[in-house]
């Protein structure tokens, strides 16, 4: 299959959230072909360069979210677009529709239960066309909401198409108009009749960058290579701006969309504005009125993604559960624990497995707590320090062990490192910062600087100082110094590994201690519950007597805390490792090859009103391998009307007639969503010489814009 892999802020780049993951995928998977088009989200990020790249990665295209105006400093790839009186009209129309969505009041906020039925999985009937809404006032408000906001984005895709792109009509003085008509209309929200004109400047320019994707020449619509007009799959990381290739992809060729989120894009949206920082689309913008309607847009284009999505695979239960109240169905919900290397933490996590027998001898030296990460806020070591103190009181001899991770962003950085690991490559950064679609939790916090002088000066005060040359109760180790050379070591300073934190995604270092055989203490915070299950102990977060009761418990028990160790290993080797990663997604692929286009469901074969099998694009499994070798049954009957009705036949849950293609299109062809099925790269019958030789495909590595010749690494 030919994949196009759609990220944001991550991979191909060195620097980034997902660039590790998706880089043990497109190589775990070497019999799909992965085309790779990636949005940065910082000048740093870009500088960083690129991960080496696998033989069947055959093209990465790039792109920025970040920049100035594209007219003023010609952002590569991108245009602003000449319109006419009629484009113009057409712009007015479709982004009005669009900033009345975004304005409007959502009665359905994600973590509030919507009163009778949701509206938010429904099934939404057809939108109109791009020159109007056609929302009717019967339908629930959510459901009128999306059906808007979907016909405006939609609606500005084909203008796009059409058009040559977007980026100068966003930035015009009719659309801070429009935006402003739709803050002081009837029905918005009250945030957004505050605005003010720098407010409304701020969220045009931020909107232009979320929307960039649109104006991109990815589509194969412009001419030049097909792009993703030629893809069987798209696979975006994340349901924010990445998201957007794969949404017109879908609409305008019948391209097939997947989603993996690890880190919901919308939930951390919510903590990044928090914190005074909303990320690639509003970083550094703190005003109420721009939060609030940047937040409405990252909401609206959230639901719209998941609910266009054929497949959603979250990272875990906590991911999955916020991925439902933002809209998505649960029967297209599938978890998908992210992977790790477990390989650097086996020669400590074999000795630990290895228990006594009982009554036979323990381990020797002072019982032991360990705390591994990055200090910050969010991890809370005021409560550790103080449930440490109650700890001491019942086991007089205990230490704790601190081991601090360097921040790899820096001071003032926006970018998470991929930091080194025991084996001299890399392992996810800090808490998940290395996952697929997501920021780090506590992103945008106060520098861990002051904080980590801050938990010395509490520890002084609570530990009284002991004699020269004795060892402290609280000990305070820098990873990669004498004491922790590598993560394995530092968690082989104690039996007992803590998590404190009062925010958590999916907790890593929890992972990591189970590798190597520790029990944990974790507070219930996150995905901690899931990743534990009956291995550890689970308390409330920033409860220091609860927490110091877990460890005291685990502390005077070792075999307890052995055989729990023991099993946690087995659980993290079972659940959490690339292997299991790789393998899910491989037959998630496998599955969605099988699948209608459009995910759309079809009558069984032979029953009433189903088309003959041979006309179902992905009727048939694809052999292996899948390049070189046409499937039978998938040639067209040559009666273009026969051929569309066949594909198309059935409505889907959402209303819409399945939006299909034939191969690549030609420039400047408008996008009507109908057309002939998908059909996949490996059942075509007018594939090339090179792509039937069965052997890889030469890499060819092309920035948006390069020219030729220009097709040289960062």
């Amino acid at each position: 299959m030919r994949i196009a892999l759609l990220t944001e802020g991550g991979y191909p780049y060195v620097r980034g959230e997902s660039a590790l993951w998706c880089d043990r995928l497109v190589r775990g998977l070497d019999g799909h072909e992965f085309a790779v088009y990636a949005l940065s989200r910082s000048a740093r990020q870009e500088r960083s360069g690129w991960r080496e790249r696998p033989p069947n990665v055959v093209r990465v295209r790039t792109a920025p979210l970040w920049g100035p105006e594209p007219a003023a400093a010609g952002v590569r790839g991108l245009t602003g677009g000449s319109y006419g009186r009629r484009e113009k009209q057409r712009f007015r129309e479709c982004f009005g529709v669009l900033a009345e969505a975004v304005c409007g009041a959502d009665p359905y906020r994600p973590g509030s239960d919507p009163p009778g039925s949701d509206g938010f999985a429904a099934a939404r009937p057809a939108t109109a066309g791009a020159h109007g809404s056609g929302i009717s006032s019967a339908r629930p408000p959510a459901t009128a909401q999306a059906d808007r906001f979907a016909a405006g984005l939609y609606g500005l895709a084909e203008l796009a198409a059409e058009g040559g792109g977007l980026a100068a009509a966003l930035r015009s003085e009719s659309a801070v108009r429009i935006l402003e008509s739709a803050c002081r209309a009837p029905g918005a929200m009250p945030a957004a009749h505050a605005a003010q004109v720098c407010d409304l400047l701020a969220v045009t320019d931020k909107l232009e960058r979320a929307l960039r994707p649109l104006s991109l020449d990815w589509y194969g619509q412009r001419g030049g290579e097909a792009g993703l007009s030629d893809a069987d799959l798209c696979h975006a990381v994340g349901a924010g701006p990445a998201a957007l290739p794969g949404l017109w992809a879908k609409r305008a060729f019948g391209v097939p969309l997947l989603i993996t989120e690890y880190g919901v894009r919308l939930r951390e949206h919510y903590l990044a504005s928090a914190a005074g920082a909303v990320g690639a689309v509003a970083r550094g913008v703190v005003g109420a009125p721009v939060r609030a309607l940047l937040a409405s847009f990252q909401r609206r284009l959230a639901r719209e993604a998941y609910a266009q999505a054929h497949l959603i695979t979250p990272g875990n239960t906590h991911a999955r559960r916020w991925q439902e109240r933002c809209g998505a169905d649960s029967a297209r919900l599938r978890t998908v624990y992210p992977g790790m290397d477990p390989t650097p933490f086996d020669a400590v996590g074999e000795r630990a497995v290895h228990l006594p027998p009982p009554g036979g001898p323990r381990r020797t030296g002072a019982p032991t707590l360990v705390w591994v990460g990055a200090p910050g806020p969010a991890k809370d070591l005021d409560t550790l320090l103080h449930a440490f103190v109650r700890v001491r009181e019942a086991v007089p001899t205990a230490r704790l062990r601190i081991v601090e991770r360097a921040d790899p962003r820096g001071p003032g950085a926006t970018d998470r490192a991929p930091r080194a690991s025991a084996d001299g490559g890399s392992t996810p950064a800090e808490d998940g910062a290395d996952r697929p679609g997501g920021r780090p939790e506590g992103a945008g916090e106060p520098a861990t600087g002051s904080y980590r002088a801050h938990c010395r000066a509490l520890a002084a005060q609570l530990f009284p100082a002991v004699p020269p040359g004795a060892e402290g109760p609280v000990g305070f180790e820098e990873l990669g110094g004498p004491a922790a050379p590598t993560l394995a070591d530092a968690y082989a300073l104690g039996g007992v590994a803590v998590l404190s934190s009062t925010v958590e995604g999916f907790p890593v270092p929890l992972v990591e201690a189970m590798f190597c055989g520790r029990a944990a203490v974790s507070t219930d915070v996150g995905a901690a519950p899931e990743v534990i299950g009956g291995t550890g102990c689970l308390v409330s977060a920033r409860d220091p007597r609860a927490l110091a009761d877990a460890c005291v418990a685990l502390l005077r028990d070792p075999a307890r805390a052995a055989r729990l160790g023991a099993a946690a290993r087995a659980r993290a080797l079972e659940l959490f490792t690339v292997r299991q990663n790789v393998e899910a997604f491989r037959g998630i692929y496998r599955e969605l090859a099988r699948r209608p286009a459009g995910g759309l469901r079809q009558p069984a074969a032979g029953s009433a009103g189903a088309p003959p099998a041979d006309t179902v694009p992905f009727a048939r499994t694809p052999g292996n391998p899948l390049r070189g070798h046409a499937a039978a049954g998938t040639q067209r009957s040559g009666d273009p009307a026969a051929d569309t009705a066949a594909g198309a036949a059935v409505l889907g849950a959402d209303g819409r007639r399945p939006a299909g293609r034939s191969g690549r299109r030609t420039a400047g062809a408008r996008s009507t969503g109908g057309g002939s099925p998908h059909v996949p790269s490996w059942a075509r019958p007018d594939r090339g010489p090179r792509e039937s030789a069965g052997g890889p495909h030469p890499a060819e590595r092309a920035a948006v814009g390069a020219e030729q010749g220009e097709g040289t690494a960062p």
